[in-house]
């Protein structure tokens, strides 16, 4: 369980309610085990009021022999139990073996409606002790009789098993926490086989989300689903309808390119000159929409070593007075997340761009990275040319913008490399080479290594 998951806060929230409840729980049972401990010491020490005062009663005299307790508790010194009977004025008539020595303490409490009176106190050791007293008319004279038994084993008694239920408990809520993991885990497969399916999609291993899920999370799934489906329909008619308005501007282009060439005034050859600029702009702008369309298909990735190397064996044979040092990476690399035209629009422009400017060598790497979203695909060109400055690397970066007017070409293909760059959630960066020229660093989304999928050669 990670971090942050959905799982982790479900464990932690039910172990930290598990223990609460577990603590509060024992301390519970504690406390009624404690009461119905001192509740059978009360009665039992009325069982034994009542078993002196049929005995006094039977007697007549508080002083007679026959007089005791059978309890052997009542002959230890210091046990805490105790019995004593008095007269009225306060005067011991009869009494335990244990209480010999000794004497009991006047109870502060007042009797209830059967004459019976109640409480804890200490005796002269130390000891709690719980006392019973009844007042026993016999005759004229009038008597009390007094039982009292031992607290503090009562409290030893309820200190052991106040252990002994958190060391139950505890294990008990070990369980339930592990039982708890467990159901958290197998509740939220579901969720994980969805990211599964979902990932599938977007490496290109499937076309929509398959898979059968609960009724919680299903309705994503089909939303995912149609959300795919209206992507792809959404991007077709886009391209249909730039593909459409393209081919409608290369009549009225033309018609204006004929007419002009027949026309041999200045307005003609201006006109011819700006037709020109228009055919070239509206089949370099269908092209940026193809490829836009193109990259926003989910499901396409391709072999970023092969296409390197393609590009550098045809780079070799169009600048061969440029050495073009390729440092082929190993098997592990990742694949590019996307489709394979695209890579090559994107890395042919910038290396024709590094032989264009460079005095005669040129070097390319491929590496993989670890980005903020996990790993990330790292292409290197640089070349021992002019290089930029700091300032003239950010300018070349903004949209339409070049350097040179006067070096051949339309200047777009730097404008088509970070336009495909900002499709795939790239990053492109320009800054002084070791080799003194300008070093060139493009960052791109990775796939699982695998076999070509469809639509890729």
């Amino acid at each position: 369980m990670k971090k942050g998951s959905i799982a982790a806060s479900l464990f932690w929230l039910s172990a930290g309610w598990l223990v609460v409840a577990l603590v509060a729980t024992g301390f519970l049972l504690t406390e009624l085990y404690s009461r119905a401990l001192d509740t059978s010491l009360t009665e039992t020490l009325e069982f034994h009021v009542e078993s002196l005062t049929g005995a006094l009663l039977e007697t007549g005299d508080p002083r007679a022999n026959s007089i005791t307790l059978n309890d052997p508790r009542f002959d230890r010194p210091r046990s805490g139990w105790y019995w004593a009977i008095r007269d009225d004025k306060g005067g011991l008539d009869n009494l335990s073996t244990s209480l010999v020595g000794i004497g009991l303490p006047d109870l502060p409490a007042a009797s209830n409606p059967s004459g019976v009176r109640t409480a804890v106190m200490d005796d002269v050791f130390g000891t709690q002790i719980r006392v019973v007293e009844r007042a026993v008319t016999v005759g004229d004279n009038t008597y009390e009789i007094a039982v009292s038994g031992s607290l503090t084993e009562i409290l030893q008694l309820v200190g052991d098993f106040r252990g002994q239920a958190f060391i139950v408990l505890g294990a008990v809520g070990a369980m339930l926490a592990i039982m708890s993991a467990i159901v958290a885990r197998f509740a939220l497969r579901p969720i994980g086989r969805l990211r599964a399916a979902i990932e599938s999609v977007r490496e290109g291993d499937s076309e929509t989300v398959s898979g059968t899920y609960p009724t919680e999370i299903a309705p994503l799934a089909d939303e995912v689903n149609e959300l795919l489906r209206s992507n792809a329909q959404i991007i077709e008619r886009a391209r249909n309808q730039v593909g459409n308005l393209a081919h409608g501007l290369k009549t009225p282009i033309a018609v204006l390119r004929n007419e002009a060439t027949n026309d041999k005034t200045g307005l003609a050859e201006i006109v011819l000159s700006e037709s020109d600029k228009m055919s070239t702009m509206v089949a370099t702008y269908l092209e940026r929409a193809r490829l836009a369309a193109r990259t926003s298909i989910v499901g396409k990735k391709s072999d970023a070593t092969m296409i390197m190397l393609r590009l550098t064996r045809v780079m070799r044979k169009i600048h061969p007075n440029c050495t073009i040092a390729f440092q082929r990476p190993d098997a592990s690399l990742p694949w590019f997340r996307g489709d394979e035209a695209d890579l090559e629009e994107m890395a042919g422009n910038l290396l024709e761009n590094a032989c264009k400017w460079s005095k005669g060598q040129v070097g390319v790497r491929l590496l993989s990275e670890r980005g903020d979203n996990g790993a990330v695909l790292l292409l290197r060109i640089d070349d021992n040319g002019p290089g930029l400055s700091e300032e003239d690397a950010k300018k070349v970066l903004r949209r339409g913008v070049r350097l040179d007017e006067k070096t051949p070409g339309s200047g777009l293909g730097l404008d088509i490399v970070k336009e495909l760059v900002d499709v795939y959630g790239g990053s492109l960066e320009l800054r002084r080479s070791a080799l003194g020229g300008l070093l060139v660093e493009l960052r791109l989304p990775t796939a699982r290594l695998g076999g070509m999928t469809k639509g890729q050669a």
